[in-house]
């Protein structure tokens, strides 16, 4: 399977970088998260759904015209909407994509347009090249010195959902923040974001499975203070509209590894305070094969490295538990 686009532009917008309290942190966590339960195949699930996304198809239809292009040519833009209002009480599947679409059309066009045409690139002929997608990213002339591959990266496990694998503690926030603005940071993790929404939904309906978005977060040398305060404050940005733009079942679980010491005696102190629905949607555990790699490209999907080996092996045994 090929490399996910976007291993050098990976959205980073529930990075343990924001050095919060751990408190803090797993509530902001687990509120962009929700677990895959054993659901359906996706052709059942957009069948037992016709007529509400056909309905959304509609709304869609009057708020942009035509619904030819990605995403709203995909089913699977509509059913994640009627998955999150299923399992969401509060959530209106109308009304959640009325939302969305008022950012697509308005402030986040732009964003959404270029990725669009990125990632259609990337696919021409077939196959992937990866340099279309980086090229359209907002600002990555500035960005790119400092989110590289060795630190970040989008791979995949072997059920073929996207994992996003971040070595927090060794981005040099403060560096990347003197190059760039807040509101050019923010318009990076939300390109980001957009072509990973993309890459799932084709994914999803080329599998026939849903395909999530699962976090691996490496926490070895993360620190509980310092950092830019500009950094944290374009996560915040991006991460409170992504909330608004992006169905909540679009993500998998999130995993914390490697915790220094500190953070593990808090993990400890606060986790079981928890109620267990929050519980499982945070794993914390100890993968070396993410904390000592040179270099995460050797987990990459197209890589045949001892490393990725280990680690695909420590990750089905951490979702598992």
């Amino acid at each position: 399977y090929h490399q996910h686009p976007i291993q050098h532009t990976l959205e980073l917008c529930i990075s343990i970088k924001m050095k919060l309290s751990l408190c803090v942190l797993l509530l902001a966590v687990v509120g962009v998260n929700c677990l895959q339960s054993q659901l359906p195949p996706v052709s059942k699930l957009v069948s037992q759904h016709a007529a509400t996304i056909a309905s959304l198809k509609s709304l869609t239809t009057e708020v942009v015209g035509s619904i030819a292009e990605e995403p709203y040519s995909n089913d699977l833009f509509y059913l994640h909407f009627c998955l999150q209002a299923e399992s969401d009480s509060d959530s209106d599947a109308a009304q959640s994509l009325r939302k969305s679409l008022a950012w697509r059309t308005g402030e986040g066009k732009a964003i959404c347009d270029s990725a669009r045409a990125a990632l259609a690139k990337a696919q021409e002929g077939g196959g992937w090249d990866n340099q279309p997608v980086l090229q359209a990213a907002p600002h990555v002339d500035k960005i790119s010195k400092y989110l590289t591959p060795a630190t970040v990266l989008t791979t995949s496990n072997r059920d073929g959902d996207l994992v996003y694998c971040i070595r927090a503690g060794k981005i040099a926030d403060n560096d990347l923040m003197a190059a760039v603005t807040v509101d050019e940071m923010k318009d990076f993790f939300l390109y980001a974001k957009e072509v990973n929404t993309l890459v799932s939904y084709q994914r999803s309906a080329d599998s026939d499975r849903l395909c999530q978005v699962l976090t691996a977060n490496d926490l070895d040398g993360v620190k509980l203070v310092g950092g830019s305060k500009e950094f944290r404050t374009a996560l915040g940005a991006s991460s409170k509209v992504a909330a608004v733009v992006y169905p909540k079942t679009i993500n998998g679980p999130t995993l914390l590894c490697n915790l220094p010491g500190i953070l593990n005696a808090l993990v400890k102190l606060f986790t079981p305070l928890f109620p267990e629905s929050v519980k499982a949607r945070l794993k914390f555990a100890k993968l070396d094969a993410l904390k000592d790699t040179e270099s995460l490209t050797a987990l990459a999907s197209t890589s045949t490295s001892s490393e990725r080996t280990a680690f695909l092996d420590a990750l089905e045994r951490v979702l598992a538990a």
